[in-house]
């Protein structure tokens, strides 16, 4: 991986250097040989004027390709210094799905510029893919396919596809529908090709196929995909009509950015714009995304103070329970960030749901019970054998070892509860179940270990 680095490193240098020295026909020639991905992470990191320049180098086509790749920042930057009709050109270009992601990131009066130079063509499909929420299949989809009708022979159906000139990374499937433009199936250009001229298509039909309808949540259009290890996948209105296809590629952009977005709901961050870059972000909007649930969680673990002060006569009696203190809510907490984080991830993947908390509750007692005994058994070994000190001198080892065992067995087992628990609970609630976030279930583990800690010095000790 690192020498991948280095060489793309190395390659922008040289772009970097040709582009100063105004040496386009080398800059070009580079440019072709390079992957299209390496050649928008180097129109990312130029000025806008000098990525408008590279631009300018390549047919508009080509323009429309790498323009797609760029990110959204830089996107919008080479919006607002271009004249507007200089823009349409370029983004009429575009893929259909990056136009109308782009255009959804612009502002009302910015579309209200763009819209105009537009062939009419262009400026319905933007508005047609702009109207869906950006976080449904309607949102995502892309109308770059080919369509055939279910009456046509091989050799018509090979002429409309070249009328719809979809783009080679979109030819693999060919869908079929009728004269409504319901869809009824599909085949592959493979069996297009092999079929003789004069077949109907009917005969190659494939008429059982996956789909996602344009309201489906993004996240399960994309895990359909994976599922079934699927180029693309059509997208069909309420009424079976073809709208779309989200294609392979956008599958694995959204699960990244699903995992992304639960991995910093889990932290207790509220999740990134799409497109967000750490280092671009300003210092007060990383401050807004975190500072809620850490004042809150704060303020809520200044229960934790209260009942430590409620039993202060049994730490001023019992002065090496305060040793543990510590360790109690480590182990407590790493055993339920554990159980959230596998329990969140079977919810995401579909392997369980909210209606079976029965058997995930009685598995993770199961699971957590066996870690206890092994936690509580090397815990009473280390103080019953190692704790010799001024603090222990006058206790009964046996039953300080016996007291803070079975405490921390009860932790980790109430602990690995509530970390399974409270996600299904916001699940069941209809919200997020990574919003169960790992900071409050360190809290709420730490305010019921304290209390598990001190009731059962409280009964052991005889205080």
């Amino acid at each position: 991986m690192e020498n991948l680095d280095e060489e793309t490193d190395k390659k922008t240098t040289i772009l970097s250097d040709l582009l100063v020295q105004g040496s386009y026909e080398e800059l070009t020639k580079i440019i072709l040989e390079m992957p299209t991905v390496e050649v928008c992470e180097f129109l990312n990191q130029q000025t806008e004027e000098k990525a408008f320049k590279v631009l300018e180098l390549f047919p508009k086509e080509q323009q429309g390709t790498f323009l797609s790749g760029m990110d959204i920042e830089s996107q919008l930057k080479l919006f607002r210094i271009l004249e507007k009709p200089v823009f349409a050109q370029l983004f009429s270009q575009m893929a259909s799905d990056a136009r109308a992601d782009f255009y959804q990131r612009l502002e009302k009066k910015e579309q209200g510029e763009l819209l105009p130079f537009l062939q009419k063509k262009i400026r319905e499909n933007v508005i047609s893919l702009s109207s869906y929420p950006p976080d449904t299949a309607g949102g995502i989809m892309s109308t770059d396919f080919a369509t055939i009708y279910i009456d046509m022979t091989a050799e018509e159906a090979m002429a409309k596809i070249r009328e719809d000139a979809p783009s080679k990374k979109m030819i693999y499937y060919i869908y079929v529908v009728d004269h409504l433009q319901r869809m009824l199936g599909i085949v592959t250009i493979k069996e297009l090709i092999m079929a003789n001229p004069k077949n109907k298509i009917e005969d190659t039909l494939q008429e059982f196929f996956v789909y996602s309808e344009v309201d489906d949540d993004r996240e399960s259009v994309a895990l359909k995909i994976e599922k079934y290890s699927l180029f693309a996948i059509p997208v069909l209105n309420p009424f079976k009509q073809l709208v779309g296809i989200v294609n392979h590629d956008d599958a694995i952009e959204i699960l990244k950015a699903e995992q992304t977005e639960d991995m910093e709901k889990f932290m207790g961050i509220v999740p990134s714009e799409i497109g967000e870059n750490y280092l671009t972000t300003s210092s007060f909007q990383h401050f807004k995304k975190r500072v809620f649930w850490i004042v809150s969680l704060a303020a809520i673990g200044m229960l934790s103070g209260i009942i430590i002060h409620q039993y202060q006569n049994v730490l001023e009696q019992y002065i090496i329970l305060a040793i543990y203190m510590p360790m109690m809510t480590a182990t407590g907490g790493n055993s339920g960030s554990q159980s959230a984080t596998l329990v969140i991830r079977a919810l995401s993947l579909g392997e369980i749901s909210s209606q079976d908390w029965l058997k995930i509750l009685f598995k993770e007692t199961k699971i957590s019970f066996m870690i206890s005994l092994c936690v509580a058994a090397v815990i009473y070994a280390k103080i019953y054998f190692l704790s010799f000190s001024a603090t222990t001198r006058n206790f009964d080892l046996s039953l300080i070892a016996l007291t803070i065992s079975i405490s921390l067995a009860l932790q980790v087992m109430t602990a690995a509860l509530l970390g399974a628990g409270l996600p299904l609970i916001v699940k069941k609630f209809g919200g997020d179940p990574a919003v169960a976030a790992s900071p409050a279930i360190t809290t709420a583990v730490d305010i019921t270990g304290l209390l598990i800690y001190f009731t059962i010095a409280t009964l052991l000790l005889n205080i």
